[in-house]
């Protein structure tokens, strides 16, 4: 049984990601779990800092989150608070709106289960104030992050 009121997220060794411009991602820190070469699978914990928003993004591939710790807002393009998921709460998704989140009043850890549909389709896209892409994030992208961080 998962006992997700003793979850350590000091044990998890974090990395940040890389933005656009290729400095850190503010407000979020990752650990690549595992990268399915055959499934094109990446499991990824992120961690989302509290009261805090992380880049405005949309998924463009299908997707499945578990709130781990703390409570994970998602919130639409104008800052309206879209959706709660404390923890303990699972959502599979699919491609969708452009959307940002963050933690409530604690840091919020998230597993995600990242599933493209092919090594170079974009898994989500990072936009700008104009909701233009700035980033896209694929498979191999994601695949070629977790190399550079075993290294």
């Amino acid at each position: 049984m998962l006992d997700i009121n003793n979850f350590d997220e000091t044990k998890i060794d974090w990395k940040p990601l890389p933005g656009p411009d290729g400095e850190p991602t503010e407000h979020i820190e990752l650990s690549i779990l595992n990268v399915d070469d055959n499934a094109k699978i990446v499991d990824i914990l992120f961690k989302f800092a509290a009261n805090e928003k992380i880049l405005m993004h949309r998924h463009t591939s299908n997707y499945s989150t578990f709130t781990v710790k703390g409570e994970l807002r998602t919130y639409l393009p104008d800052g309206e608070l879209k959706d709660i998921r404390p923890a303990g709460v699972f959502k599979a998704g699919v491609p969708g709106e452009a959307h940002t989140e963050g933690g409530g009043d604690e840091d919020v850890v998230v597993y995600f289960s990242l599933r493209p549909y092919s090594e170079t389709d974009p898994i989500y896209e990072i936009l700008d104030d104009n909701m233009q892409v700035t980033q896209e994030m694929s498979f191999n992208d994601l695949k070629s992050l977790n190399e550079e961080y075993s290294n």
